[in-house]
């Protein structure tokens, strides 16, 4: 009875994301109309009119846990650092360590300011030695791109390539035998971080191979006016496996199940890649770079809070929001994250509590509709995908 009403709860309710904007300000992607004429419930995310969900949340989550499901990345923004110099303005604005990347090879980073908040979470493209693509989020492309402008220095250009790029994710096990039928590349020699370029309707186009799922799958970025055609063909070549359109639903309560983390829901400028456990990603070993202090000083004596995953044990679906408590009732924290889990049957979320908290096994609790809910921390991802 728990795992039916949850279903039909998470089924029902309209999803919520950071960043809304009214609806006559909000920008359309190149696959506004194709969603509307497939059924797709349309809201506001990041300033974009995008679709939380087709036929149902649970059956789009399903299908790229087990087939694959197409989902519509367009809104994402695209800056393009050009010139002798873009690779070491790279590595001044981002924390990790862009040198050690390869032409054709991608690497999850991000952009902090001085007191090492996250501007955003990112990645980089090495398109060539002189040549790299960042791909940043929908509701911070302004800011970043801002951000980045002003403190470049040396033989480099950056130039806002947002508008010149539709970006279609396919997620799931059968993505690479869809796209097969598609593309003539070999999907299977683009290892993991890894892309390809290509070309799709006589205009270039990149293959990569990120995601954002926990599942297996591929990005496609292309020019904007073929990404409808595109998305046709996928959805024939994808019907004998069952593959379904999926909107902003399936794709939070996925990452969700994957340990990945929200900008602007799990981390912020408020916070630290220290604070959200990203520190794999801080590499302290390489030159100077923007909020270098106080990440060395974070990493050496810790901090206050930590972000930390958890497992509901009683009864309810964690909400962005709700308060986290200690077993004397005390608030520690409230959850960024949450939700019911399509396939574990069991409510999941992410919050920050203080560190000695944040580590598994800890006994806490979620104070839902006046009630306090028993948890368990737990070690991320809550699903890992068979290799």
């Amino acid at each position: 009875m728990l795992a039916s009403a949850a279903f039909a709860e998470i089924e029902a309710v309209e999803l919520v994301f950071v960043w809304s904007a009214p609806v006559s300000e909000s920008l359309k992607t190149p696959l506004h109309d194709w969603h509307v004429a497939r059924g797709g419930k349309m809201v506001d995310f990041a300033g974009w009119r995008m679709p939380v969900q087709y036929g149902g949340l649970v059956d789009e989550h399903t299908a790229v846990r087990e087939r694959a499901g197409l989902f519509d990345v367009s809104h994402m923004g695209e800056i393009r650092l050009r010139g002798a110099s873009a690779l070491a303005n790279i590595q001044r604005l981002t924390v990790n360590d862009a040198s050690t990347i390869e032409d054709g090879q991608a690497q999850y980073t991000a952009m902090v300011n001085d007191d090492g908040g996250i501007i955003d979470d990112l990645l980089v493209y090495r398109v060539a030695s002189d040549d790299y693509l960042l791909v940043v989020n929908a509701g911070t492309t302004g800011k970043d791109y801002a951000w980045i402008v002003d403190r470049l220095d040396g033989e480099v250009e950056a130039t806002n390539e947002s508008g010149d790029w539709a970006q279609i994710a396919l997620q799931g096990p059968k993505a690479a035998d869809v796209l097969s039928e598609i593309f003539d590349e070999d999907l299977g020699s683009i290892a993991y971080y890894r892309f390809a370029l290509s070309s799709y309707g006589d205009s270039p186009a990149i293959l990569s191979r990120t995601g954002y799922t926990g599942e297996d799958g591929f990005e496609i970025y292309l020019a904007p006016e073929h990404a409808p055609s595109l998305a046709d063909q996928i959805m024939t070549a994808g019907e004998p496996h069952g593959v379904l359109p999926a909107g902003l639903g399936a794709r939070d309560t996925l990452r969700l199940e994957a340990g990945m983390m929200l900008y602007g829901s799990d981390m912020d400028e408020s916070r630290t890649p220290i604070e959200a456990k990203l520190g794999w990603i801080v590499k302290l070993d390489k030159d100077d770079f923007i909020g270098r202090g106080v990440l060395q000083q974070q990493k050496a004596d810790g901090t206050d809070e930590r972000i930390v995953a958890f497992k509901a044990v009683g009864r309810g679906i964690p909400r962005p929001g709700y308060p986290l408590l200690d077993a004397a009732g005390e608030k520690i924290g409230e959850v960024t994250s949450g939700t019911f889990s399509p396939t574990l049957r069991e409510g999941i979320g992410m919050g920050y509590v203080s560190s000695p908290l944040a580590v598994p096994d800890q006994e806490i609790f979620i104070e839902m509709r006046g009630k306090a809910i028993e948890a368990v921390t737990v070690k991320p991802p809550f699903y890992r995908r068979q290799r």
